[in-house]
């Protein structure tokens, strides 16, 4: 039962967070948010491994270090640099909506780079997957009577997906990483660190660095919701997640830990004020059971 009520944990932590980031998004713009919550995201994740008595990854080897840190560039320097532009412009319900197609991506990156090879309950997920996003994408597309202009709304969904590709890739060279029972939290914490020093190394090449801190000073709301964002996804939602896949099995796991999109609807409704239909409502339900097909098992 604590693995199941982890796993749900963490589903209403990766909604929370999109939300926050969301939020943050509109008021200081995408890049300053990716780049405050990679900084706020290592020093949680330090706090955890010192609460854990587990010392920090610094000698853990040459290979799985370039693996992490690419890992790290391509989902969330590139990957969630998209995926953040994309909160701000469709907001989270869409463009988690457009991350279920992530265990897709994933799926056909590691049959052409790792020989993966794909059973019928795989190729059934993926069908079903890409039927109810594009259901939802067509069914939304129909209107922009939420207020948001149609070049907009279809740019954003580009930059949704571009944020699944780079999470896909992302996850594709973290298994590399992986390799050999190495632990989700340490390499997680290698992800965020160089992506950290990546985005905050070209802050100050750039001479945005300081820029990023005084935007942050005049808009205090903004910093509460990228902390906040910070501390519900990196920190507690990694978190709940290893202590889901410890305490239950993977499938049901993986099955309550893709429920985002659902738990969305509600948050879009009254907090983004967005047009929710029962087209958009069942199109978000296919596209999570498709998820779930392809990751239970």
């Amino acid at each position: 039962m604590l693995g199941e009520l982890a796993a749900l944990g963490t589903s209403l932590c990766w909604s929370a967070t999109s939300t926050f980031f969301t939020l943050g998004g509109r008021l200081v713009g995408s890049v300053v948010v990716n780049r405050v919550r990679l900084a706020l995201a290592v020093v949680f994740l330090t706090l955890a491994h010192g609460l854990l008595g587990m010392p920090l990854p610094w000698g853990v080897g040459g290979e799985r270090w370039f693996w992490l840190t690419l890992s790290g560039i391509l989902g969330l320097v590139l990957g969630d640099a998209f995926l953040f532009q994309a909160f701000v412009w469709v907001g989270p319900r869409l463009s988690m909506l457009i991350m279920t197609l992530v265990p897709v991506i994933s799926t056909a990156l590691a049959w052409v780079f790792l020989a993966e090879r794909l059973d019928f309950r795989e190729i059934v997920g993926v069908i079903v997957t890409v039927v109810g996003v594009a259901w939802v994408v067509w069914d939304q597309g129909r209107t922009t009577s939420d207020g948001r202009p149609r070049h907009r709304y279809w740019s954003g969904l580009a930059f949704a997906f571009a944020g699944a590709v780079g999470q896909a890739s992302g996850l594709i060279t973290a298994k590399l990483g992986l390799a050999g029972g190495f632990s989700p939290l340490s390499a997680t914490w290698i992800r965020m660190f160089t992506a950290a020093l990546i985005m905050w190394g070209a802050a100050v090449v750039t001479r945005q660095a300081w820029v990023t801190v005084q935007r942050l000073w005049a808009n205090g709301l903004a910093m509460r919701y990228i902390l906040a964002g910070a501390f519900f996804g990196p920190f507690l939602g990694v978190t709940l997640s290893l202590v889901a896949v410890q305490n239950a099995q993977v499938g049901v796991a993986s099955a309550l830990m893709s429920l985002p999109p659902i738990f969305l609807l509600p948050i879009g409704r009254f907090v983004f004020k967005e047009r929710i239909t029962l087209g958009g409502v069942v199109g978000a339900v296919v596209a999570v059971a498709g998820a779930i097909i392809l990751t239970v098992g």
